[in-house]
């Protein structure tokens, strides 16, 4: 595949149209910026990610009472052990996700800034790797080395089965970029490149994709993603994934292509 500089320039007038702070107001992003404490925009945004899917409007709304619960300190909350007393969290659910999924989450996040150097630790150290999907693999596994329900686990997607992992991809996003607009956060950016970033391939992008002919193949899986990111590469191999926000955009928005 060639770079088309027409398409290149239409992307990047998205880009600049989409990636600006107007676009937190209605999107999961907001939650982890309620922090100014890297840990606990690490571990609100998680929750942020893990439940992104549905109705914005839900997803946002059920974010923050899982903040609430945490008494808007999430590091502190999940370091002492204040999941343990269960009437903080029950009732809870978003779509599938229920109060026996928070409780797992909150135990194994402690394990991991316990045991593994926190969540930044576990994703740190792969600099010379051009994809992140081996990360995402160990982080899984990882993540639930503890007693678990099987239950658990279709809240954290697997790369290594087939999965495009779109809201694990769109963490990393958050939490590596570092825009000029303050839209993504970049508090990873010492770790990993921008350029090691895969899009969050959902609906929306995957289908405007398509359209645009930066996409082939139909489903939304990991064959899929890895064939997206070679096209967004090309148009910009420092900071591909930029173009998730023209994507997304140009999706919801309707936008004529």
């Amino acid at each position: 595949m060639e770079i088309d500089s027409i398409l290149k320039e239409y992307l990047d007038e998205k880009v600049y149209e989409f990636q600006r702070p107007e676009f937190i107001e209605f999107d999961p992003l907001q939650i982890p910026h309620l922090f100014d404490l890297p840990e606990d925009q690490e571990i609100s945004g998680f929750f942020a990610a893990t439940i992104a899917w549905g109705n914005r409007k839900s997803i946002l709304s059920n974010a923050r009472k899982i903040i609430e619960r945490m008494g808007h300190s999430p590091f502190e909350f999940v370091m002492e052990s204040k999941w343990r007393h269960q009437e903080i969290l029950m009732p809870f659910v978003h779509r599938t996700f229920n109060e026996h999924d928070l409780q797992y989450f909150f135990k194994s996040l402690r394990n991991i800034y316990i045991n593994h150097n926190g969540m930044k630790g576990l994703f740190g150290g792969k600099k010379n790797e051009p994809y992140l999907n081996e990360c995402i693999v160990n982080f899984r596994k990882v993540f639930f080395e503890l007693d678990h329900l099987q239950r658990s686990e279709k809240h954290v997607s697997d790369p290594s089965k087939g999965s495009a992992a779109k809201r694990l991809n769109m963490m990393l996003r958050w939490f590596v970029r570092k825009d000029v607009s303050g839209v993504d956060l970049g508090i990873w950016n010492d770790i990993i490149q921008p350029s090691q970033l895969s899009c969050p391939l959902d609906v929306h992008s995957g289908n405007v994709a398509r359209q645009l002919g930066l996409l082939s193949r139909k489903q939304n899986d990991a064959r899929a993603l890895r064939e997206l990111d070679c096209s967004l590469r090309l148009l910009d191999p420092i900071d591909p994934v930029k173009y998730d926000f023209a994507l997304f955009g140009i999706g919801v928005s309707k936008s004529q292509i």
